[in-house]
């Protein structure tokens, strides 16, 4: 079955957003296929990539690998078989599942083998994969992130798995820090021209309103009605529109002492608080935290990005009422919390709910690796963002009343 290009980028994000060095090993490859083409234009000079090719390929994806110059040949070894393969920290298969259930597990045993401890097998599944079950049960123990491709034929699943660091540790386990990372290739974030993006949630919303408008004018020609939805589908996809910001730009970070904002909106206050909701998750039941509160309008930009690079070690939600925003007992609005392992401490992010629709989208999972500035959730429609440093280890440089940018401004430095 042939693998789409965004598909290949969603299976080689891992390796792809390393700095390197790193290794890589691409599984079931020939020379022309988009998950292998991915991985050799992300490698690098220090970086190691390995491919197994079927037997009848070997000789000639080694000839094409040497036509590409001595640079790239020196960095990629092909064998024939998964059994020469050397363990590797990125494990990457070219093909997308499509086997039953008993070769499945078969498969991710040997696989598992070949993924360096902490490492990440990323791999395709179609929707009605005969081994869906036995997938969810692993991405379920093990799984860091999934993307659905609809701009794949059939539409496919791309599952990350991170090998040997369990949902249930409580520290970290990931190969490369998360300072090293650029932020990851998000498949929800829909380009409509370079600088700006849609969320998948804004696609499906524009267009159910404008299906909503196309079968009002068939069911009755001569009404009205069917300019309502139709008008409504492009302000409600505007809600939630996704731009590009400097922190998707995939270069070393010039400022490693800078927090930047979890969202867009306006500051409402910068207070040293004690907040005992997380404090079991973060370990420090009573230490005080610098909070610095975000506000935003139903006019703002809704996506959430990590202010910091850390790797996820707890996502929870916290039940609560449903004020609105800009009141005090927004405080204990329904919630949630994503927290982060970095070197300075831990970082605590909170997705507050609203008065309207009161929905929350996290897109991260314990284990992942977030990047500073990396997309990882959105919030509908009025909202509140939290940002929870360390009390004595950061200084908020903001003020209440400040506009603030998602991945741009800065609120607060490390000391």
């Amino acid at each position: 079955m042939p693998i789409s290009k965004a598909a290949a980028r969603g299976i080689t994000d891992e390796f792809s957003r390393r700095r390197g060095p790193k290794s890589g090993l691409v599984v079931d490859a020939a020379w022309g296929n988009p998950v292998l083409t991915a991985a050799l234009e992300a490698l690098m000079p220090s970086d190691r990539l390995t491919v197994v090719a079927d037997r009848s390929s070997t000789s000639d994806l080694r000839a094409a690998l040497d036509a590409e110059g001595s640079w790239t040949a020196g960095n990629v070894t092909v064998v024939a078989d998964l059994s020469e393969a050397e363990a590797a920290e990125q494990v990457m298969l070219a093909a997308p599942v499509t086997v039953e259930a008993e070769a499945f597990i078969a498969d991710i045993e040997t696989l598992r083998a070949k993924v360096a401890p902490g490492g990440v097998l990323s791999f395709a599944a179609t929707l009605t994969a005969p081994a869906r079950e036995e997938i969810a049960e692993l991405v379920a123990e093990y799984g860091i992130g999934t993307d659905l491709i609809l701009r794949s034929l059939p539409p496919l699943r791309i599952h990350k798995l991170r090998i040997g660091s369990a949902a249930s540790e409580a520290e970290p386990r990931g190969i490369a820090p998360a300072e090293d990372l650029a932020p990851s290739w998000r498949a929800s974030s829909v380009p409509l021209t370079p600088g700006m993006h849609v969320d998948s949630n804004g696609m499906i919303v524009g267009g159910l309103l404008l299906g909503a408008a196309w079968a009002a004018k068939r069911i009755r020609p001569s009404s009205k009605a069917w300019l309502l939805p139709a008008a409504a589908a492009v302000p409600a996809a505007a809600f939630f529109r996704d731009p590009q910001r400097e922190a998707d730009l995939r270069g070393e970070d010039d400022e490693p002492e800078a927090v930047l904002a979890a969202s867009d909106g306006r500051i409402m206050g910068v207070e040293t608080v004690v907040d005992e909701r997380f404090g079991a998750a973060t370990g420090t039941a009573g230490a005080d935290w610098l909070r610095i509160s975000a506000y935003l309008s139903v006019l703002d930009v809704h996506i959430n990005r990590s202010p910091v690079a850390g790797e996820v070690v707890d996502v929870f939600l916290e039940k609560g009422g449903y004020a609105k925003v800009s009141a005090p007992e927004a405080e204990h609005n329904a919630a949630c919390y994503t927290v982060l392992a970095t070197p300075r401490g831990r970082v605590v992010v909170a997705q507050r709910t609203g008065a309207v629709l009161r929905r929350i989208v996290n897109r991260t999972k314990v284990g992942a690796t977030l990047a500073k500035g990396e997309r990882y959730g959105l919030i509908r429609f009025g909202s509140r963002t939290d940002v929870y440093l360390p009390a004595g280890a950061a200084d908020a440089v903001c003020a209440p009343g400040e506009p603030i940018r998602a991945g741009e401004t800065v609120i607060a430095r490390w000391r």
